[in-house]
């Protein structure tokens, strides 16, 4: 029997074999390189475009903050205006009131008493005077509390004063204004 040796074809055949599989095996690496780089590129791309985008967003989220702002300042602009404005409105309802206040007040004086100031406290008219007796006194806050503009007359304080033989009392008293609806006057002026 003869015998034929095979190993170098078969040796050949395998060294083919692995240098086939290197290549494949090269080229796999070399595709999946071009892939990853590929991928790498593309969301790198992605990701620069959403912050180009992020970047805009930001920009007018800034212009609107701005523009907010702004309303917020034209608002409270606005409030403080409108509360001037009712302020200036009251005030011009009230201007002919003191007028009456006084007409009144001098109307119901009775004689013998002299008042030495008037002073508005929240509502109220604080009045001091000198009156020749304390009957003078009674007949005044009687008149006062018969009035439209006035009610609830209070006497705070009397004070007798005795200077050689005529006699007289300082007084204090508070009495209520009663606000009234002037529509005739108020409304043509």
């Amino acid at each position: 029997m003869t015998r034929i040796n095979l190993l170098p074809w078969r040796e050949t055949l395998r060294k083919e074999r692995q240098q086939r599989f290197f290549v494949a095996m090269g080229g796999a690496s070399v595709a999946m390189v071009l892939v990853v780089l590929a991928i790498h590129l593309f969301v790198g791309s992605q990701i620069e475009d959403q912050n180009k985008r992020n970047r805009f967003i930001k920009l007018e989220i800034d212009k609107v903050d701005s523009k907010i702002q702004q309303i917020k300042d034209i608002e409270s602009e606005k409030s403080r205006l409108l509360a001037r404005m009712n302020i200036i409105q009251q005030l011009q309802t009230q201007r002919p009131e003191i007028v009456h206040v006084f007409q009144e007040l001098a109307k119901r004086l009775p004689e013998g008493i002299y008042l030495t100031s008037a002073e508005e406290q929240g509502g109220s008219l604080v009045l001091s005077g000198v009156a020749q007796s304390n009957a003078r006194i009674s007949a005044f806050m009687r008149q006062l509390d018969l009035s439209d503009w006035f009610k609830s007359p209070r006497l705070e304080v009397i004070q007798a004063d005795d200077k050689g033989t005529v006699r007289t009392s300082h007084f204090k008293l508070a009495v209520n204004i009663v606000k009234q609806e002037l529509v005739s006057e108020g409304q043509g002026s």
